[in-house]
């Protein structure tokens, strides 16, 4: 009972937060308050919470072993890469609606900056997590099993497509999310997490966009009134990669 029960929580806010669909369509910087749900913020932080709390309770470890059992140890197979490149494809598709005429919510530059702020402050709170924590992976390989940066980084680009394209259908929302699910489980298939390391990063990543859309409309209108910004650089860190996005507004 208590495994379906995680595994519900775990996906049941695909539902609970495609289901907002917010009834406003005011460009970014005439936008109101928005009215969110609690349950947007509560399922995720549920997610991170137990994310932490099973990288020590004897139970929750228990857990991760009996699943890591069922999906690597009693049926060793082949690794597969496709959780690389899945990590990024939510937030790909997003600039590929807009391209073949499907508009997001916002303009280009603000959702890239948005997209790259969240990436960057879910990476501000996974690496010193990962060093914090000391889980051990399931392959034994290191130290920096918990939280899954892969996973974090699919659930920013997952709902990153929700966030742009709720307005629209919460179809995209539902596809991102299960692009992102896909990935998180493609890391326990791997060998590489526990099932506490997909939960957690999952959270972090939803939480991240979260705030990050909260946050970046107030600052914009601050911005604006003092003066138009037309240069931004974004640092960029992602499992052990890293880099700046440079923005160029004409």
């Amino acid at each position: 009972m208590l495994l379906r029960f995680l595994h519900v929580l775990f996906f049941s806010y695909v539902m609970a937060a495609t289901a907002q669909i917010d009834s406003s369509n005011h460009s970014l910087s005439n936008r109101k308050k928005n009215n969110v749900k609690p349950v947007s913020y509560i399922i995720p932080a549920a997610m991170v919470v137990y994310g932490f709390v099973a990288v020590k309770n004897k139970g929750l470890i228990n857990i991760n072993q009996q699943l890591q059992q069922i999906i690597w140890d009693n049926n060793p197979h082949k690794r597969t890469d496709v959780d690389d490149f899945a990590v990024f494809a939510p937030a790909v598709a997003v600039y590929g609606l807009n391209m073949v005429g499907i508009k997001g919510k916002h303009n280009f530059t603000d959702r890239t900056i948005m997209y790259g702020l969240s990436m960057v402050l879910a990476a501000a709170i996974v690496i010193p997590a990962k060093n914090f924590t000391n889980e051990i992976r399931p392959d034994g390989s290191n130290q920096l099993s918990f939280p899954s940066g892969h996973t974090a980084g699919a659930f920013v680009a997952a709902e990153f497509l929700r966030q742009e394209y709720k307005d629209v259908s919460p179809w995209y929302g539902i596809a991102g999310y299960a692009v992102a699910s896909t990935t998180g489980y493609l890391r326990m298939y791997n060998n590489k997490h526990w099932f506490n390391d997909i939960a957690g990063a999952a959270g972090i990543g939803i939480l991240s966009v979260q705030a990050v859309y909260w946050l970046y409309p107030k600052l914009k209108n601050k911005w604006t009134k003092k003066k138009e910004t037309a240069f931004f650089i974004l640092p960029y860190y992602q499992q052990q990669t890293g880099g700046v996005v440079c923005i160029y507004k004409l």
